[in-house]
């Protein structure tokens, strides 16, 4: 969406808080020895108490109010049973509801201490969202974005997936345009003031290569490569990005 009035921004502002929040209290309760289903009630409570609801659960029909995703799992993985152990790599994926307005962001959290491979791996997830900033403003294009992504994760020598991309949001969850993690020279829309965008590096280990499990929701590398994600709702102005969910 594009925001064109003070209430549409308020309204954003409202879910990306609720987002950060939630995001906030799971990030506070990974531990070894608790479960992906724990950390979604943890989840489920804030939404609640907020009077907000889970987007994916809301348009899509996702078991869950939050995704949850370990180790070699890139994305959408589905809360249960599964106890967390030390040295898991957990990508935990909130969007938000609230009156009609969406927010979305993730993190990739290590379970306790975690390998230094492991360890680049998230760092590299996140400065691959921040050289991207540097880009996100009124003059430049979608494509800007994707090859600055694309560049620092190569750099790490690792791969982005390229089938996980990120978008635009607002009214619902996956609005135009796409923001691919790679430099597509066709994705070349403007950066236009107001556009609301999530902007999401999902990088991987390996190969980069994925497929869906047997669940139907979780997304996992092919070469059981670990991976992460990171990913802020942000708005596009003339100077620096408004990060409406960090």
């Amino acid at each position: 969406m594009t925001i064109r009035s003070d209430h549409e921004m308020k309204s954003m502002q409202e879910a990306g808080r609720i987002v950060r929040q939630a995001l906030t209290a799971m990030r506070q309760a990974v531990r070894p020895g608790i479960t992906t289903g724990d950390l979604n009630t943890v989840a489920h409570g804030i939404l609640e108490a907020n009077g907000a609801r889970s987007a994916p659960n809301l348009v899509y029909g996702f078991p869950g109010s939050a995704l949850i995703s370990v180790n070699d799992e890139i994305v959408h993985g589905v809360p249960g049973k599964r106890v967390l152990e030390t040295g898991d790599v957990v990508k935990l994926d909130v969007t938000v509801e609230k009156d009609g307005f969406m927010a979305d962001a993730a993190c990739t959290v290590a379970v306790g201490t975690c390998s230094p491979k492991a360890a680049q791996l998230i760092r590299c997830a996140r400065t691959a969202f921040r050289k991207a900033m540097k880009l996100a403003r009124v003059g430049h294009r979608v494509s800007d974005l994707s090859r600055a992504i694309e560049a620092e994760v190569r750099h790490n020598g690792f791969s982005v997936v390229r089938e996980l991309c990120g978008h635009g949001i607002g009214r619902t969850i996956h609005e135009s345009p796409t923001v691919p993690n790679y430099f597509d020279p066709t994705c070349r829309d403007p950066l236009r003031e107001g556009m609301v965008v999530a902007v999401e590096p999902i990088i991987a280990a390996g190969k980069g290569d994925c497929f869906m499990d047997r669940d139907g929701w979780t997304v996992r590398t092919k070469d059981r490569s670990l991976a992460a994600h990171y990913e802020q709702t942000i708005v596009i102005t003339r100077g620096e990005p408004i990060l409406l969910t960090a």
